[in-house]
């Protein structure tokens, strides 16, 4: 059954559901990224958002969540090839962390669009 198509997506989704739960579990920016996650939806119940603002919040949510799990992703393979401090992995580590900036400016002017009409 594991060798079907079936079988083989559900390996697929497995191992994926492992690394969202790692991520979870070891990665401070990730805790941090829910913990806000989990605010702004609270927020979101309160103040009673349309379903096209939850469809924006979801969506720079789930940007935010992505974007740092493949910056978390980056940085492990980088220090993995090489432990040592070296100018162009620091370059690599850089340019995706600046990634991850532009997707959380991204949930931040979402949020003022959501929000700051409610107040």
């Amino acid at each position: 059954m594991w060798n079907s198509f079936l079988g083989k997506r559900l390996k697929a989704f497995r191992y994926a559901f492992k690394g969202a739960f790692l991520l979870l579990r070891h990665e401070a920016s990730i805790q941090v990224q829910t913990a806000i996650a989990i605010v702004m939806t609270i927020t979101g119940f309160y103040f009673e958002i349309s379903a096209v603002e939850w469809m924006f919040q979801i969506f720079a949510i789930g940007l935010i969540l992505s974007v740092e799990g493949l910056n978390t992703a980056v940085e492990k393979i980088a220090d993995f090839v090489h432990p040592d401090f070296h100018n162009k992995i620091g370059f690599i580590k850089d340019i995706a962390a600046g990634a991850v900036f532009f997707a959380a400016v991204t949930a931040i002017i979402i949020g003022c669009f959501i929000y700051i009409p409610k107040f």
